[in-house]
Order: structure tokens, then sequence, then C-alpha cells
């Protein structure tokens, strides 16, 4: 078993090129597109024969950015408890795991056939890093994947806690409809840490190509400055 190997079979393009305002879970922001781009060993259309007959896909992949720079830990402290309390990582979504892997639940919104990269899926709802390595998509299925009766311990509940988000009209001009709504949905449910709440410091975090600063005070957010990241436009 030590020897067995998983293969990337993708990679996610999205709009967060950085861990810092992405949701949470997936599912949480329905307006964030991001497109699933597949290796060139898996380009071909027959492995995803049939898959446009489903309307949620799960996604298989790795927490990239921690692999290298943490190691795992039999407890952690989930956002959702307030950074303060700890549980043990397997009854948790932490990233600081013995394998790295996660797991998403995604709208498939579309496929298009690409002339080089051969089929690419279109979803929404994704909680990825862009560039983050997909090591299996596999169909949601109704009767047995959904359970309405689930208990779910400390996370039973959505946040519930919505900030009233404001983003300058030459910010929205830039980023166009959907990626507008997409950002202000995502900071809508306030991407600090739990254990930092403070409303002088001012935030950052990069989105479709531009870095973006925030302050929040009470209930609402407002976006302060934004600037191309590393030159995009």
């Amino acid at each position: 078993m030590d020897s067995y190997k998983i293969h990337r079979i993708a990679v996610i393009q999205s709009d967060f090129t950085e861990k810092f305002g992405v949701p949470r879970q997936s599912s949480l922001v329905t307006e964030l597109f991001s497109k699933i781009i597949f290796d060139k060993k898996y380009r071909t259309p027959n492995a995803i024969r049939e898959l446009d007959n489903f309307s949620h896909i799960w996604l298989l992949w790795l927490f990239s950015e921690s692999i290298d720079s943490y190691r795992w830990s039999p407890t952690i402290r989930p956002p959702r408890l307030g950074g303060n309390k700890r549980i043990g990582v397997f009854a948790s979504r932490s990233p600081f795991r013995p394998n790295h892997i996660g797991l998403s639940s995604v709208r498939l919104e579309g496929i298009d056939e690409d002339p080089n990269y051969g089929p690419i899926l279109t979803v929404s709802g994704a909680d990825l890093v862009n560039g983050t390595p997909i090591i299996d998509i596999k169909p949601y299925i109704p009767y047995s994947d959904c359970h309405p009766n689930a208990i779910a311990g400390y996370a039973q509940e959505a946040p519930n806690r919505v900030l009233t988000v404001y983003i300058p009209p030459e910010l929205k001009s830039l980023l166009g409809i959907q990626r507008t709504e997409g950002l202000r949905k995502a900071l809508a449910l306030d991407p600090r840490p739990q254990y930092q709440k403070s409303s002088q410091k001012v935030y950052g975090m990069s989105f479709a190509g531009y870095n973006i600063k925030f302050q929040i005070t009470d209930d609402k957010l407002s976006v302060t400055d934004f600037s191309p990241a590393h030159g995009n436009m």
C-alpha cells in the first residue's frame, strides 16, 4: 500500500490565487465559476462520456499549498469554533491531514471541447485555489449522496453572519457582473480568521487578477483599494 501512487488528472482555473478569501466550503458561493483543465493523458472525451447527464459532481483534490509547509496533527482548531477549541483531525475538514486530500461538491455548468485542451468542465461553487491539482471526479448521486436528516455536530447550520459589502463602481466595471457578484458573496462570508476581528486592520486578497484591500466595521465590509496583480489587467 505504501507504494500506491495517486495521479493528478487535471487542474482547476479559479479567480483565487491564494487561500485567503476562498469560501471555507464548496457551494457556499455558487456565483464563483471555475474551469477544470485535464492533463494531456486524460483529455479524451471518452473519459467523461455521459457526465453531462449529471447536474453536480464531486471533486477530489490535493491541498497542494499545505503539503510542503505543515505536518499533520491529530487535533486541529477549526475556524468554525473560533480557532480556540481543539478537535480531532478526522472530525474536521482541515487541510492539515495525513494525506492532504480535499473533497468538494460543485455544480457542473457545462462541458466545452477545446482544440488544444480537449474537454473543459465549467463548474460553479468551487472552494479551490487556482492551480489546485484534481485527482478524481465522480458524479453526485442524490439518492445516495444526500442525507437530509444527517447530524453535523458543530457545523449543523450554514454560517449565519453575512456582511454588507461595498465594492467601488470602478472595480465592478473591471470585473464584470458575474465576477463582481462572486466577489461580493465571498466577502460577505467574512474571510478573516475567526480570531482576528479588528476594525482598524486593512486586509488584502487576490481575486481575478487584482489585489483587493478591504476593511470591516461592525457588519459592513468596504473595499478600500485595488490594483492589478503581477501587472495583469
